[in-house]
């Protein structure tokens, strides 16, 4: 998580549920956001839903052997944990802090830093 951001949290479902099957991606979408998720093992992730380069479609992403999420159309690597491109292009995926609390799973959307009057 960035330092000075502040984050909408938003339940996705409760803790005992297994949102997501083991490195596979599926889309969702709360208020105002669309977004694909993924789980390493017992760790999820949260990511745009399209790629920073080309604007792929990120549900259509797949995980290599290392868990770094692979673009469907040129085939660029980023780090789920910060969306580093791993494969050299440069490119950041933008990823949305998850956290597991005692209630549920609930993802981060970073609020507007635009002023509300």
């Amino acid at each position: 998580m960035a330092l000075g951001k502040t984050y909408q949290w938003i339940k996705l479902a409760e803790e005992d549920t297994q949102l997501v099957q083991d490195r596979k991606v599926l889309s969702f979408s709360v208020p105002g956001k669309d977004f694909c998720m993924t789980r390493v093992g017992e760790q999820y992730f949260a990511f745009a839903r399209k790629c920073p380069h080309a604007g792929a479609d990120m549900t259509e992403a797949s995980l290599d052997p290392l868990g770094k999420i692979v673009c469907p159309l040129h085939r660029y690597k980023f780090d789920p944990k910060n969306g580093r491109n791993t494969s050299g292009e440069g490119y950041f995926l933008i990823t949305y802090p998850v956290e597991h609390r005692s209630d549920g799973l609930y993802i981060g959307i970073p609020e507007s830093s635009e002023k509300k009057f």
